[in-house]
């Protein structure tokens, strides 16, 4: 190549670079509004598009053949993968993209390190090493605690915890041997099992450290395997003196802790009890052992008589609205009730689903507008004034056990304030308990009756008979 030839391809690759670095930023910032959210998806995908093509055009590459093969192969699975998988299913689907990005750092990782000192390459500097050591111990136990994550929500894994005696001694154990580990490699690194030894105790303890967690805990988890897999990429642009990976990586690295830790703050727990309180156990309510309620249960006709009196009513929804694809039909029901004059809003709990965001994206996707989504610090105080409260599968983020049972499990996370409403109608295909496997005393309450069934159903039964009643 010469040198004008080179010189071009250097500027275009930091161009390149430039431009897919603040197209992520921008894009990140218009992600935090829904309004938004959709510009900033489509910058960061440009951001993307630019990176990819700067990264062809680098010097170093010696041939494309492998490149466009893998390119054509990844195309391949990830069109159909984009049009054909469900709602319902993107939270293991996003499980999948966070174990695959985390398994292609490492694998850069891997790569960089067998060739300075297995393929007798360029030594790397004490630096580079820890940086690299850093990459691949993170990356490693995010793909194996991704695809358990994927696994237990697919619910190929029971979404209860799997313990087992002396769990938290062997994780810490595999902690303490890893450090040690990372440590000698950076020290010694011609000694290449040291570092090979680091990457399978890695990918061991990604396994070990997510099959303790049950199903109710998975959002937190995806946002923090999220942040480490962003921290790995961020340590493999320091590996390789690349800017665009230290970037990326930084901003999903900082947004996937800052969203975990808001997560956490929505479930009134720390990290150490979601990774290591083994939470999702199904127990029963200390009150409901002592005196035994009855539930009340009420027919599509009676919910049309009862939302024909209503002025105010606040829909909450849940994963069982996403198992039934019920968004279409609780939209056909907003704009009736609108239709009537009543006001409709929605109120969304930041855990509800199986993934941060998973209710906005659906309501979205049924062409629900955003002014009528409103979080749980919006909401609440509009709960007693409220006339009919319409939970869609819903269950512990509408649990009151919250507030009055000392000795229930999520006692002290933040709820919605449903159970204040004036009348509460649950949709829900039966008496289970949710993801917490916990017993919830709503069912029980005075002011809340049971509509048992498909959401979508049900919620289309109550369409049709407020129809007939015009």
């Amino acid at each position: 190549m010469s040198p004008a030839m080179a010189a071009f391809n250097t500027f275009f690759l930091h161009g390149a670079y430039l431009v897919a670095g603040v197209t992520f930023i921008l894009g990140l910032r218009d992600l935090g509004s829904p309004r938004t959210a959709r510009r900033g998806m489509f910058l960061a995908e440009f951001g993307m598009l630019a990176a990819i093509v700067g990264t062809l055009l680098h010097q170093n590459i010696i041939t494309y053949e492998w490149i466009f093969v893998g390119l054509a192969v990844g195309t391949v699975i990830g069109i159909p993968m984009g049009f054909w998988i469900p709602m319902t299913a993107v939270p293991q689907r996003t499980a999948l993209s966070h174990a695959f990005g985390a398994l292609a750092v490492s694998l850069v990782g891997v790569a960089t390190f067998y060739d300075a000192y297995g393929m007798g390459g360029h030594p790397l500097s004490g630096f580079e090493r820890f940086a690299i050591g850093f990459e691949v111990l993170l990356g490693s136990l995010t793909f194996t605690g991704s695809l358990i994550a994927a696994a237990k929500l697919q619910g190929t894994l029971p979404g209860a915890p799997i313990t087992y005696r002396g769990q938290n001694v062997v994780t810490i154990s595999l902690i303490a041997v890893m450090a040690a580990l990372w440590a000698w490699m950076v020290v010694s690194p011609e000694q290449t099992g040291t570092f090979f030894g680091l990457v399978g105790l890695a990918l061991v303890f990604g396994i070990a450290l997510v099959l303790p967690i049950g199903a109710a805990d998975m959002p937190v988890v995806i946002a923090i395997l999220n942040s480490y897999g962003g921290l790995a990429a961020a340590a493999t642009g320091f590996a390789l003196s690349n800017n665009v990976l230290i970037i990326a990586g930084a901003l999903d690295g900082g947004s996937g802790f800052l969203l975990s830790i808001l997560m956490c703050k929505a479930m009134n727990r720390s990290w150490g009890n979601v990774l290591f309180g083994a939470f999702g156990k199904v127990v029963a309510s200390a009150k409901k052992a002592q005196v035994e309620k009855t539930v009340k249960s009420m027919e599509a006709e009676e919910v049309a008589m009862l939302l024909d009196l209503a002025e105010h009513v606040v829909i909450v929804p849940g994963y069982g609205m996403a198992v039934s694809q019920a968004q279409y039909a609780v939209k056909e029901l907003t704009d009736l009730l609108e239709k009537r004059q009543v006001d409709v809003k929605f109120a969304i709990h930041p855990v509800a689903g199986r993934m941060p965001g998973h209710m906005n994206v659906l309501l979205a996707e049924a062409g629900i507008e955003y002014d009528k989504l409103f979080d749980m610090d919006q909401i609440n105080s509009q709960f007693p004034r409220t006339d009919v409260a319409i939970v869609i599968g819903a269950n512990d983020v509408v649990n009151p056990a919250a507030y009055d049972d000392p000795a229930s499990p999520i006692y002290g996370m933040p709820i919605l304030d449903v159970h204040l409403a004036r009348s509460v109608l649950v949709l829900k295909r039966s008496m289970a308990p949710g993801f917490a496997g916990i017993e919830n005393e709503l069912f029980y309450r005075d002011n809340t009756s049971m509509v048992f069934g498909d959401a979508k159903k049900s919620v289309s039964g109550f369409v049709t008979q407020l129809k007939e009643m015009e």
